[in-house]
């Protein structure tokens, strides 16, 4: 199998709503717009908000979103109003995490890669 191109589709309680949030206060770019969607831009993938849902996010469910400084992301976020879940911290892995809601519980987690984390690492031959 050939994966050519990704995307998570989300199906949300209020469309409208939900795409107001992930363009006006995460401000990802839009990708395109047809009857009933919206498809972002996601870092190297794509984030569709399309139709409606009824029974909200599993909690088994997140997003993960690798941003530059995970403290100053999730400060201008708390200043727009989204609900903050979980401070930015660094876990055991050496990542820096902190995790907000989208409006309809969305976990999405914010996550900094230190520079000396292995991620950051070149592995290639000298």
């Amino acid at each position: 199998m050939d994966v050519l191109s990704s995307r998570m589709i989300l199906r949300p309680g209020d469309h409208d709503r939900s795409v107001r949030f992930y363009r006006d206060v995460l401000g990802l770019a839009v990708h395109r717009e047809f009857p009933g969607g919206t498809v972002f831009f996601l870092g190297q993938g794509l984030l569709e908000v399309s139709g409606s849902g009824s029974t909200g996010p599993s909690p088994d469910q997140m997003l993960w979103l690798q941003v530059r400084d995970a403290a100053e992301s999730v400060r201008q976020l708390r200043e727009r109003g989204v609900e903050v879940l979980s401070e930015p911290a660094r876990q055991p892995w050496g990542l820096i995490e902190g995790t907000v809601a989208d409006p309809d519980g969305m976990r999405i987690v914010l996550v900094e890669v230190p520079p000396e984390h292995p991620l950051r690492a070149d592995v290639r031959q000298q």
